[in-house]
């Protein structure tokens, strides 16, 4: 990603000092800020408290977590303790457990190895991303008018994203796209991660409140809908952020095409269908709760919601692959029914 000029990812790592590095994405888009993680602990939390969040760059981030243990301490027992905090920050994005398995897996070899490794989860992660846009950008007319939910771009990945990695390859090839940007309650990732990537990118776009989505779809003012995934089960049913699985609905009454972008890591062919994924329930202060600057720039926490109710906050929801069109890889487009053979022979 560019910003102010300077390109950077969304996490890093220097092995010479066992330290990682990541935008944090808390504070985005009044504050753009790099946090330095010591320790395995450290990243493990930044993972848990959403300082890094989307699948590809939680995956990288656990990865490098695993790295950082073997590295601070390879005996058995430390590391294996380090996997399950990492394992144990956040249930439902399968790329986490993809990356510590495989960082785990190496530094059964030598610390070498598992430093190696974890490399080359986010070289992996990045370069899919990059593949993800080139197949996605076949399906984009020159100025469709394209809705996203959360973020699943540069921020959610190491670089490029999934579903706005097409956008962004379809804008350097002229077709200026638009993108309707979902404000995605409760976090607001829409209306501040991915209206904050747009804008930098200088790609034309308007937040609209999550309830708006019917209203312009039935206006005609939606080609297409992009989103990304946190895990994709064996039978093609998709796992996203709270407010997916309406926004699939809504398209299928209105006959608007609605693809999922994600690398092959995100599928789980050990989970036979969505009813299997594991829904993540986060604190009802999520919901509660807003944070964000007042008018003279001071940081501040306002109530939100009724003072004495409580709430509810699921993370995730399940879209049937029924409702999908395509799931963009780095592969290619496949429908969801014939993802699992795709991905097995390709």
């Amino acid at each position: 990603m560019i910003v102010n000029g300077e390109h950077y990812k969304t996490v890093w790592y220097d092995p010479d000092t066992n330290i990682v590095y990541m935008i944090d994405q808390t504070k985005l888009p009044f504050s753009f800020e790099i946090v330095e993680l010591k320790n395995y602990r450290e990243t493990a939390h930044a993972i848990k408290t959403m300082i890094v969040r989307g699948a590809g760059a939680i995956g990288a981030a656990a990865g490098y977590a695993m790295a950082q243990a073997f590295v601070e301490n390879d005996e058995v027992a430390f590391v294996q303790k380090a996997k399950e905090v990492i394992s144990g920050t956040r249930p439902t994005a399968v790329n986490l457990f993809y990356a510590v398995d495989k960082v785990f897996n190496a530094g059964r070899i030598s610390v070498s190895e598992a430093v190696k490794a974890s490399f080359e989860v986010a070289e992996e992660d990045e370069k899919n991303s990059k593949l993800i846009g080139e197949f996605g950008n076949e399906v984009i007319k020159k100025g469709d008018r394209i809705l996203t939910h959360c973020n699943a771009g540069w921020l959610a990945f190491v670089d490029y994203g999934t579903a706005l990695s097409p956008v962004y390859t379809a804008a350097e090839d002229g077709k200026n796209p638009f993108v309707f940007v979902d404000e995605t309650r409760p976090r607001s990732q829409g209306a501040r991660l991915t209206a904050w990537e747009l804008f930098h990118a200088g790609i034309d776009h308007r937040i609209i409140a999550d309830n708006a989505a019917a209203f312009y779809m039935n206006k005609g003012d939606i080609d297409m809908v992009i989103v990304g995934a946190d895990r994709i089960a064996a039978n093609g049913d998709v796992a996203n952020k709270i407010g997916t699985l309406g926004r699939a609905i809504i398209a299928s009454h209105f006959g608007i095409p609605f693809y999922v972008a994600a690398p092959s890591s995100t599928f789980d062919n050990d989970c036979v269908s969505g009813a299997a994924i594991p829904i993540e329930e986060r604190s009802e202060d999520e919901l509660l709760y807003h944070t964000g600057p007042t008018r003279d720039g001071i940081m501040t926490e306002i109530r939100l919601a009724s003072p004495g109710s409580k709430g509810l906050n699921p993370a995730f929801d399940v879209t049937p692959a029924s409702l999908i069109t395509g799931i963009i890889t780095e592969k290619g487009i496949f429908k969801p029914g014939e993802l699992q053979e795709k991905l097995r022979t390709t």
